[in-house]
């Protein structure tokens, strides 16, 4: 009964808006970590000492710090050095939203860097070397032969930072956004079945990183029979 409660009615419609906004979440953030850790990753290779000293300095900063504490910075902190206008903006467009998906995809772009730099590394040297011999620069050599190659190896390792990340969504609940868990914690006060509030909550989130893991499995298939 309990769980039909919950399920039906308006508290369901709840939870549905708030797994919504957790996958919006996770996506958002997603997309900005994999171009982040792409350009970071290449950069490092590419772009000599100066380069290699920063990439190394952001992954160092976004990994030693808490996400929760980057969230927070960025939501109290970064906004409010943004020009009058654009902190109306925000707050009139979501601003909590925008600057979570910032935080998070910054903070995960620092793992999704290391784990793109491991599959670099993991190249063969010789297939760089005969890349440049025949006409390619060291962008496109990296662009067209030692990403594609990269991303194989590091799949594995970006499969399980991507479960992270959809996780790590939650600590949105922090600064208002309501995502699953926010909505969670809602409903909870609401009812006082904690119990079954946190149990469909969590249903949710291993559902979740079960489909991304499953996702993963699929694509390390498929490029193994293709040989990509």
């Amino acid at each position: 009964m309990a769980f039909q409660e919950l399920l039906g009615g308006s508290y369901g419609q709840q939870f549905l808006r708030g797994a919504e906004l957790t996958m919006m979440l996770a996506v958002s953030s997603w997309v900005l970590a994999m171009v982040m850790g792409v350009t970071l990753a290449a950069a490092r290779n590419l772009g000599g000492r100066w380069a290699e000293r920063f990439v190394s300095l952001y992954v160092a900063y976004h990994r030693n710090v808490p996400m929760l504490v980057h969230v927070l910075l960025w939501y109290f902190g970064i906004s409010n050095l943004l020009p009058l206008t654009w902190q109306d903006w925000a707050l009139d467009n979501g601003g909590e939203f925008i600057f979570a998906a910032i935080a998070i995809g910054l903070c995960s772009s620092a793992y999704f860097t290391e784990d793109i730099r491991s599959g670099i590394r993991a190249v063969p040297q010789g297939q760089i070397e005969a890349a440049r011999s025949l006409g390619f620069g060291g962008v496109k050599a990296m662009a067209y032969i030692v990403l594609p190659q990269a991303f194989k190896a590091a799949l594995p390792a970006l499969v399980n930072n991507t479960v992270v990340l959809f996780k790590n969504t939650s600590m949105a609940m922090a600064i208002g956004v309501a995502e699953l868990t926010y909505v969670t914690k809602e409903i909870d006060n609401a009812t006082f079945l904690t119990f079954h509030t946190y149990a469909i909550a969590t249903v949710f989130y291993v559902g979740g990183s079960l489909c991304i893991m499953l996702a993963g499995e699929l694509l390390a298939r498929r490029l193994q029979a293709r040989g990509g």
